[in-house]
């Protein structure tokens, strides 16, 4: 038996190094790409067809960097715009629709949930489609609330679901002490479920955020030729028919993620509570 366990401690200990290396191996093929980007971003334009490629900035530069910030500022400021609004209308719908289908006995409230993921599963051009031809009527084209409310058909069944797996594992004898002190269903949404709430709130409110901050299909669709556009649609400034600004476009792209991934680190243990909320109960 000492011998048998003696020849197995090597090859257990060789498992986690193995599981190590593999996932470092993994982790650097995902975060090629960014670190491409930034690469590109750097790099004159002189050198960018360089054969083999350059793998790191040879002769790095800031010009591409310096055109965004020279011409994209609007565009960011747009774009942060729209990622606000469709935050708020976001949680304005979601939060009293998750609590109405965990806790108010919505009548149907088991086919308006199987409505919302059919809702998800829609693709993205087809919706477009739908709301140009409305949009066209409403006199909403080319407007930064047009897209905000479009970002939102998107957000919203997500918001909705996830506020009704969250609320429906709250106490039922916290909601019912607030009811025997006098309060009404609306004072015990917003001073009971609301702020116990908060890792749901902090989840909807980031990927309402993001998917409204890196949408291309209805920006592209809706707003084309408005006087304001997001930053998905001002890296098209650079791109022209005989020439194109790579380096301009990659830094666009890099001054584009840093708001994302700076919410990503600073909220991720509120969203790892938020998306299993109701996985369990």
């Amino acid at each position: 038996m000492t011998r048998f366990s003696a020849r197995r401690r090597p090859m257990r200990r060789q498992r986690p190094r193995l599981k190590t290396a593999l996932g470092l191996v993994f982790t650097a093929a995902m975060l090629f790409p960014a670190y491409w980007m930034l690469n590109v971003s750097l790099t004159e334009t002189a050198n960018l067809r360089a054969s083999p490629p350059h793998w790191y900035p040879k002769e790095p530069t800031l010009d591409g960097y310096a055109a965004v910030l020279g011409d994209q500022l609007p565009n960011l400021a747009t774009s942060l715009l729209i990622g606000l609004g469709c935050v708020a209308l976001t949680l304005a719908v979601a939060a009293p629709a998750g609590y109405a289908l965990a806790r108010l006995r919505t009548p149907g409230a088991g086919a308006i949930g199987f409505l919302l993921l059919v809702a998800q599963m829609i693709p993205g051009v087809v919706m477009a489609m739908g709301l140009y031809a409305a949009y066209v009527r409403l006199g909403w084209l080319n407007t930064v609330w047009g897209l905000v409310v479009a970002d939102s058909t998107i957000a919203v069944p997500f918001g909705v679901m996830l506020f009704t797996a969250f609320m429906s594992t709250l106490p039922e004898e916290v909601l019912q002490a607030a009811k025997v002190d006098g309060a009404g269903v609306w004072r015990t949404f917003v001073s009971i479920v609301l702020p116990v709430s908060r890792n749901a709130i902090i989840t909807v409110s980031l990927f309402a955020f993001l998917w409204a901050w890196s949408d291309f299909i209805f920006a592209s669709t809706l707003a084309r030729n408005g006087d304001h556009v997001p930053i998905t649609l001002g890296i098209y400034d650079y791109i022209g028919n005989n020439t194109t600004q790579w380096n301009a476009i990659m830094a666009t792209a890099v001054v584009a993620s840093v708001p994302a991934g700076v919410l990503l680190v600073a909220a991720q243990r509120y969203v790892a509570g938020g998306v299993t909320a109701g996985a369990v109960k």
